[in-house]
């Protein structure tokens, strides 16, 4: 076995061995090869056949790909100075290999050769597809520019990848750097006393008296929700919306620069490319088909949901002016209003409905579904973990090994916010040497609170749960692939804006009472979830689901427009652009000093520009797909039909065919908004 744990491919990744200072003779020696096998293939007498040309340059950059996606992730799950430089050193050396690989003109035209040649039509659609897909992002990698624009799209290329890492290093230090110390207990009236634990953990953490939050979405996100106490929620507001801004503890965590600098590189690109706006390249692997369709997608959602998001607003305001006494309803109300508005109406709180969805539950309910629906089996596994919080699991189906996952679920200093799923390895199959697919799974939820010395167990609010359901599908779709194919196998070369369609479809399960009764249990009484509390729940379901919808469709359209007609050369600023989207789609309009944008990692740091539109996009496929599940209650034999056809058409398939296709086969039909309208409750009666 390699001393360097970055070269050991034989299997998992080896966590326990890893230390930064392998980064860079590790990510040295495999661009090296990388390079060496590149310029072999180049050469004008080397064969342009699957077998000796498409599989070997695979080989080397799946083993480059590999360990940089090990360095990247630990890079942003458990970030310190040391890893963090050695990532920052070796960021453009890497960005340096792909964007050469996308401009090799000798490649391109082996790849254009072998999609002439008679054996493309002997090929399977898997691989044909792939090679369909190379040949679209080498013309998208610049392969087919002069050899000086060339130079300037690889600097290009280059500086982007060091200002999104910037962007997102910027966020996750001014998160981390934040904190409010409260030492009056009257000051927290109203928080549950779990936060409060928590807050009191945090505090004795750092040697600390008092309570201690922070800008981690689990602390500061219930003082908004909870406390009565308006000016410790203005506080803990003003502190979350201005982060990474020039409103900022740090100038040096300003991403103002960063933003303008990423559009302008972005608009540059676009153009060497041949392309009015970067929003077209961004569309050109994507289901939609033009800026202008999705804007015209958008603005209809907007129309439907605006009446219901008046609607919520002037309710919401009347509440909070005749039972709160707020006569103005500031943002750092919004949260508190509403939770005091859901528990009068329906009678119930957020913080009720948490104390019955303990971690062991939850998730044993999440894999008992998977496992009814899906025909599999999910079983604790070992490996090699980063962190002590971490878990690991197999999938098998009949026995045989499919797919593997890392599960790590708590918010912790050095873990970047948010959640979302990565692969470690997509499956291939090379002449019966099957490799099964890995994923890492990443939450930031509440972690267990130690309440005299003792570890308390972790409960999930109910969007938690809804977030793990949703990362969860996200997974499925990686792990139970069915493709023999890197390329396309699992979440590969699937359509951007289809990419969300099993995450979000998976949400709508964590609303059925039959899956809510495995995965309840009170910490006090041990009891399940009451069919009263759940009927509460359902009937809260749709609760200023309209301002949601608007508030999704507000940072959809802005990054659309960002990237679309929008010029980062000119005079309008980007905090006028938000101004403008929000004045023609919002109801609800954030402070002045609220700079949301410098925050916006998925846009400027996490491969969603001119994409962000996806979420709801695959929200009208996703709320349709499980429509197919809602016709089929009641009766068990043709939901296991269901569930297996899921399987089989859309999760199975990975990019070997378009996703309109996989749907299709599904359902039967094209997709239709309706299902997603009647979800949302958006439906006159």
């Amino acid at each position: 076995m390699t001393e360097n744990a970055l070269l050991d491919f034989s299997d998992l990744p080896r966590f326990d061995l890893f230390k930064p200072d392998h980064v860079t003779p590790a990510i040295s020696q495999l661009l090296d090869e990388a390079r060496a096998t590149v310029s072999a293939l180049e050469s004008p007498g080397a064969p342009f056949s699957w077998q000796e040309f498409v599989l070997p340059l695979e080989r080397v950059t799946e083993r480059l790909g590999r360990a940089w996606g090990v360095v990247g992730h630990l890079n942003a799950v458990v970030d310190t100075p040391e890893l963090r430089a050695a990532y920052n050193d070796n960021l453009p050396k890497v960005t340096e290999f792909w964007t050469e690989l996308g401009q090799n003109l000798k490649l391109f035209e082996k790849y254009k050769a072998l999609q002439a040649s008679g054996e493309y039509q002997t090929l399977n659609a898997a691989r044909r597809k792939i090679i369909d897909h190379a040949i679209r992002d080498f013309r998208l990698g610049g392969a087919e520019l002069p050899d000086d624009k060339k130079a300037r799209f690889a600097e290009i290329q280059e500086q982007q990848a060091a200002l999104s890492t910037r962007f997102s290093e910027n966020v996750l230090d001014a998160t981390n750097a934040y904190e409010f110390i409260v030492d009056d207990e009257s000051r927290l009236s109203g928080l549950p006393d779990d936060v409060k634990q928590a807050a009191r953990a945090s505090a004795e953490r750092e040697g600390k008296t008092g309570w201690r939050f922070t800008l981690h979405f689990p602390s500061y996100f219930p003082v908004l929700q909870y406390a009565d106490d308006r000016a410790l929620r203005e506080t803990l507001y003003r502190a979350s919306a201005t982060k990474a801004s020039e409103l900022g503890v740090n100038p040096d965590w300003d991403n103002t620069q960063n933003i303008i600098d990423i559009l302008k590189l972005r608009d540059e690109e676009a153009k060497l490319l041949g392309y009015a706006n970067f929003a077209e390249v961004s569309l050109v692997p994507k289901m939609a088909t033009s800026p202008q369709q999705v804007i015209q997608f958008l603005q209809d959602l907007a129309k439907r949901a605006r009446p219901f998001a008046e609607n919520d607003l002037a309710e919401l305001k009347n509440f909070a002016k005749t039972e709160l006494g707020l006569d103005k309803l500031d943002a750092w109300d919004m949260a508190y209003a509403s939770e005091k508005l859901r528990e009068k109406r329906y009678a119930f709180s957020e913080q009720e409905v948490k104390l019955y969805f303990p971690e062991h539950k939850v998730v044993g309910g999440l894999f008992r579904l998977i496992q009814n629906m899906f025909g599999v089996e999910i079983q604790p596994d070992q490996s090699p973990v980063w962190h002590a919080d971490v878990k690991f699991y197999r999938i098998e189906k009949k026995g045989q090994l499919i797919g593997q996952f890392y599960l790590d679920l708590y918010a912790r200093k050095g873990k970047r916010g948010g959640a979302w799923m990565d692969d470690a390895r997509g499956r291939k199959n090379l002449a019966g040497d099957l490799q099964t697919p890995i994923a890492y799974l990443t939450c930031n939820f509440t972690e267990p609170a130690i309440v005299d010395g003792v570890k308390k167990p972790a409960y999930f609010t109910h969007d938690e749960v809804i977030t793990l359901f949703h990362e969860f599908g996200h997974g499925l779709h990686h792990m139970l692939t069915a493709v023999d194919e890197l390329g396309v196998s699992g979440i590969a070369g699937v359509e951007w804006d289809a990419v969300e369609l099993p995450s979000q479809f998976m949400e709508n399960f964590c609303w059925e009472w039959d899956v809510l009764q495995h995965m309840t249990e009170h910490a006090d009484t041990g009891k399940t979830l009451p069919r009263t509390l759940y009927d509460k729940m359902i009937a809260a379901k749709n609760f200023q689901s309209g301002m949601q919808m608007l508030r999704q469709v507000e940072f959809s359209l802005f990054d659309m427009h960002l990237h679309f007609d929008y010029d980062p050369n000119g005079r309008k600023t980007v905090a006028e652009l938000l101004a403008d989207v929000r004045h023609h789609v919002a109801v609800v309009i954030p402070p002045a000093f609220n700079r949301f944008q410098h925050s916006f990692s998925h846009i400027f740091a996490g491969g969603y520009a001119a994409g962000y539109y996806s979420y709801k996009w695959a929200e009208v496929l996703s709320a349709d797909a499980y429509g197919a599940f809602e016709e089929a209650q009641g009766d068990p034999n043709r939901l296991a039909e269901t569930g297996l056809a899921f399987h089989r058409e859309i999760l199975s398939v990975g990019g070997s065919r378009p996703a309109l296709e996989s749907f299709t086969a599904f359902r039967g039909r094209e997709p239709s908004i309706d299902a997603l309208l009647r979800h949302n409750g958006m439906v006159s009666a």
